[in-house]
């Protein structure tokens, strides 16, 4: 789950990992085709769901390409530059510079990156559903 907040690690990617793990110790027979489609089609969710919710988020405040792809860089690199408080400031700062170099004024720029931080919220909100779903069928099914 932590890979909900931090958008670094591969949270989902763990999880459906651990399905794997949990087969080879213990045993697969308990899965079966609706578990793994089911699974699957879930993290295929999370991957779009992760930038179209990030990108739904600075485009919903007027936001340029230019500032998705600044948000998408600062949610990257932001927690490694500002360690405290770079999740937060990481895509508000790469959606604000990324709007400025598409020609925008300070103002719009400013709108844009607080739209980045509510998609970035947004988007955490949906990982955690869907990955606490994912954990959930998995206990079901076993």
């Amino acid at each position: 789950m932590a890979g909900a907040i931090f958008p670094i690690l591969p949270g989902a990617l763990a999880i459906y990992a651990a399905f794997f793990v949990y087969g080879f110790f213990i045993s697969f027979s308990p899965f079966g085709f609706w578990f793994w489609t089911i699974q699957t089609l879930i993290v295929a969710a999370l991957f779009i769901a992760d930038y179209a919710v990030n990108a739904w988020g600075v485009k919903r405040f007027g936001g340029s390409r230019a500032s998705v792809i600044g948000s998408t860089v600062g949610v990257i690199v932001g927690p490694f530059a500002i360690p405290a408080f770079g999740l937060l400031l990481g895509p508000l700062i790469g959606a604000i510079i990324g709007e400025l170099f598409a020609g925008a004024s300070f103002d719009k720029s400013l709108k844009v990156g607080f739209g980045s931080v509510v998609g970035l919220f947004s988007s955490m909100v949906v990982k955690i559903i869907l990955q606490a779903v994912m954990i959930v069928l998995f206990i079901i099914w076993i």
